[in-house]
């Protein structure tokens, strides 16, 4: 039997191992466009919640020294909901990837009462189209790629948020639409075309009619107050489910799991899992400073707080101009764990949250 054992210490593991994580990434990207981005980002909720979950009881268990140490909860979180079967770098990025390949490829699949561009409908379910699902898994495994090579490079932010990013700005490059796109108002950041219902003509994506000339992420979810209020929520509960269990990624699965009524047709529900996230690492940030549970909490809600109005920021930019989806929590999520990471390497924080530096 061939023995594969060149080390890639940039991709951080063995040459065998990478065949593995690439035939594997194959699946979990096609995975992704079957279902769709939307549903298949919602199991990466559902997986985590699971693998937090278990890693609470664990503590406890160990508490009283009735399991080994790491063996109850091994591998759930960060191999499956992190990795590449519902990974967001590897599912969800082949989901958004095929959902602008289809668009331009197949456009009379665009469902009735769809009123964006085709190429942003990220819960639309592709099934088993074969060359649909080969660009979803293509994407999977791009995606994976990145999230090791940046992470072997060590680079200072969350590297799958980073991927999902990146893979959701080369499937504009590879189906070519825009980067930013065609600006409608007096500058990137003006959302007035949406509320005035402008619209242009749909012809650019091989469509008829026309189509909403500017297309905010959430139509729900979009003003300044808006974004900051929700943040400053689910920034406050993020902080509160960590110090009462001691899990980052428990807000984060609380509020990947909530997109399932948003998938269902359910009508404003917010998106929050970058503000919930976030708020965590906070928390995290504010107890070696600050100390008091309260003072944490309110920590906890500003930076939920900001990292809304980033995760604004970033639509206004990168996506309601353009045709495609590119995750506005994927780059609140880089942003911000940027800052952070660049904070604590200056001696100004205590710690980069759950980042390994």
């Amino acid at each position: 039997m061939l023995e594969l054992s060149v080390q890639l210490p940039l991709l951080g593991v063995a040459a065998e191992e990478l065949a593995v994580l690439v035939i594997a990434a194959l699946a979990g990207g096609a995975f992704g466009a079957a279902l769709g981005a939307l549903p298949a980002f919602i199991f990466t909720g559902f997986v985590v919640f699971l693998g937090e979950g278990l890693g609470v009881l664990q503590r406890k268990i160990e508490a009283f020294d009735l399991a080994p140490q790491g063996e109850l909860a091994t591998g759930v979180t960060t191999v499956i909901g992190f990795g590449m079967v519902t990974g967001p770098h590897v599912s969800f990025a082949g989901g958004v990837a095929a959902a602008a390949y289809a668009a331009k490829r197949y456009p009379e699949m665009e469902p009735d009462g769809w009123t964006f561009h085709f190429g942003k409908n990220i819960g639309f379910a592709f099934g088993t189209k074969p060359d649909i699902l080969a660009v979803g898994a293509a994407f999977g495994v791009l995606g994976m790629l990145i999230t090791r090579f940046t992470s072997g490079l060590g680079a200072p932010t969350d590297t799958i948020a980073l991927s999902v990013v990146v893979t959701a700005l080369l499937a504009r490059v590879a189906f070519g639409y825009p980067i930013v796109g065609r600006i409608a108002g007096t500058n990137v950041l003006d959302m007035s075309p949406f509320e005035r219902e402008e619209t242009r003509p749909a012809a650019d994506d091989g469509a008829t009619g026309t189509r909403l000339a500017t297309e905010p992420w959430l139509p729900h979810q979009y003003t300044w107050t808006g974004v900051t209020t929700i943040g400053l929520v689910g920034g406050v509960l993020a902080g509160y489910v960590w110090l009462e269990t001691g899990s980052i990624f428990m807000g984060y699965a609380i509020s990947a799991m909530s997109l399932l009524f948003l998938n269902l047709g359910v009508e404003r529900i917010p998106v929050t899992h970058h503000i919930t996230l976030l708020g965590s690492v906070g928390a995290v940030i504010a107890l070696p400073l600050l100390g008091g549970d309260p003072l944490i909490l309110l920590v906890a809600g500003v930076v939920g707080g900001v990292t809304g109005i980033v995760g604004e920021v970033t639509q206004r930019v990168f996506y309601a101009h353009s045709d495609t989806h590119v995750d506005p929590p994927a780059m609140a999520i880089t942003v911000m764990m940027f800052g952070i990471a660049l904070l604590y390497l200056a001696g100004l924080l205590p710690n980069a949250g759950y980042l390994g530096l």
